[in-house]
């Protein structure tokens, strides 16, 4: 018997029950784990709440990042054995898994070891943020040194990891938050520029920056009426990548604008790189390897006992953190 968080309705964060359950064995190509702690995420919150792609099936667990021991492991694996530190890369349906809880089964296709320097807490807080960075600007951007990055939402997990990546591809981040109050935060976090949108000429502070020839790359989690702004402000020929829509009014584009501009819009999910296997080996290499020399380090805002996931939820859809909120087991 394990303890587990499920919802048995859609709605807010107080339909998050804790209920002991029996935990199945891993099946072929399946991991059992012991989990040490979790990394929560905004489609959680949109997946709970019955506003996401995928209906849940309830009653319903939760969860696509987890960190913990492999308990056992099912038929058919060999890449990690009971005892190994580990960490689960998201890259399964929302209700085929569900890792909040003390032990969970995960595919063992995105099971993964994880830099051995990370604590579970930061290796629970790596693959959402780094892995959605690494499929928009690398797999997608194909990002290059030297080149602008406007980064919308920069105070957010992936907002700072975006910081991160673009700074370890020698590129220039210029980081864009709502009001002053994170400006600071966000500059020790490694962006060369923040624009305070609430008080700043958006596209004129692009162009500013970028001498007139505005962002190579814009990596957007945002969309709604701000989009048109970020299409002015792109360099010719520049790539716009959208990875989220957490503007609730609908998108614009300027299409004459977009012509203008003959820049390219495209989108990016991290399934794109931790479904493909080859893509997936890559990813995994190159976030370790930055985990490992220091490039690449999770920023956790606050932690919360599993016992209290109602309150993680609530921090986690309040916009206070600055970084990733993580559940400790």
């Amino acid at each position: 018997m394990a303890r587990i968080v499920q919802f048995e309705k859609t709605g807010g964060p107080e339909v998050l029950q804790i209920v002991e359950k029996s935990v199945r064995e891993p099946g072929a190509n399946e991991v059992r784990i012991k989990v040490k702690a979790i990394g929560l995420n905004r489609s959680e919150t949109l997946f709970r709440s019955g506003n996401y792609f995928d209906n849940p099936k309830l009653p319903a667990q939760l969860g696509y990042e987890a960190a913990g021991i492999v308990e056992s492991v099912g038929q058919g694996v060999t890449h990690v054995k009971a005892g190994d530190a580990v960490s689960v890369v998201p890259g399964f349906a929302p209700n085929a898994y569900g890792l909040y809880g003390e032990l969970v089964v995960a595919p063992a296709a995105v099971v993964v070891k994880h830099a051995d320097n990370l604590s579970f807490e930061e290796a629970a807080a790596t693959w959402m943020a780094y892995g959605t960075v690494y499929d928009g600007l690398v797999g997608t951007a194909r990002l290059q040194a030297g080149e602008f990055v406007v980064i919308p939402a920069a105070s957010s997990s992936l907002g700072i990891a975006a910081i991160q990546v673009v700074n370890k591809l020698k590129a220039i981040p210029i980081a864009l938050t709502r009001k002053r109050d994170k400006k600071e935060a966000i500059l020790k976090a490694g962006a060369k520029h923040v624009i305070v949108t609430e008080d700043e000429d958006l596209v004129a502070k692009i162009m500013e920056i970028t001498n007139g020839k505005g962002a190579e790359v814009t990596f957007d989690p945002v969309g709604g009426a701000t989009f048109k702004k970020l299409i002015e402000a792109s360099a010719r020929y520049g790539r716009i990548v959208l990875y989220g829509l957490l503007a609730p009014e609908p998108t614009e584009i300027d299409i004459f604008g977009l012509m203008g501009k003959l820049a390219n819009i495209t989108s990016s999910i991290i399934l794109t790189s931790s479904m493909d296997p080859l893509k997936l080996e890559k990813m995994v290499e190159f976030i370790n390897s930055g985990m490992k020399d220091g490039s690449l380090k999770p920023l956790i805002a606050k932690t919360f006992p599993l016992d209290q996931i109602v309150d993680a939820h609530k921090y986690l859809e309040s916009n206070q953190q600055f970084g990733k909120i993580v559940v400790t087991v």
